[in-house]
């Protein structure tokens, strides 16, 4: 159900109450059919699932870690990401927005909140993530946004399907980063 207007929207810090929506979101974000309405799909090179409830917990309940949620003023969810301070560095990710609602903005406000959050919160001097290496088109959003690719890689967890089961052998992530 992707209603109307998205200029007008809250953000704040998830509890646990809000894991159930958040493991949906992310799910319709990445995985299956709803997921090929937006251009983050998974869903051509992962099946299986992208979180679960216990997984989301974990992050939500980390000390120096926070969940961060946009929604409506109804409570209506419409995105959500994950930064956790590692050092002198923050790490993003579980970074998603509702399917029919990607492009409109939501997500590049989010990214910023997340930014100034590590930035003037927590003084990270520099965000990482990591994107699976052939998602061209989700790389060149980030890039125009200031994060480049390091040429460093990490490896897909074939084999635990916590994490999604592959369509594809040639997975792997890549470590992209931007200095706060």
């Amino acid at each position: 159900m992707d209603r109307g207007d998205t200029a007008e929207f809250l953000m704040r810090r998830a509890a646990t109450a809000d894991v159930p929506a958040i493991v949906t979101l992310v799910e319709s974000a990445y995985r299956g059919d709803v997921s090929r309405s937006g251009w983050t799909t998974e869903a051509d090179f992962l099946d299986g699932q992208r979180v679960d409830v216990p997984g989301v917990t974990d992050i939500v309940v980390k000390p120096d870690s926070v969940v961060l949620l946009a929604e409506r003023s109804d409570g209506e969810l419409l995105a959500c990401c994950h930064i956790e301070k590692k050092g002198r560095a923050c790490y993003f990710g579980m970074f998603s927005v509702r399917p029919g609602l990607q492009g409109r903005g939501i997500g590049r406000r989010m990214l910023a909140q997340a930014e100034h959050l590590a930035r003037n919160e927590w003084k990270s001097v520099k965000m990482e993530m990591t994107v699976i290496s052939i998602r061209d088109e989700l790389i060149a959003w980030y890039e125009r946004r200031g994060y480049h690719r390091t040429g460093i890689y990490k490896p897909f967890p074939y084999g635990d399907e916590r994490f999604g089961i592959p369509k594809r052998d040639d997975l792997r992530f890549e470590l992209m980063e931007k200095t706060l």
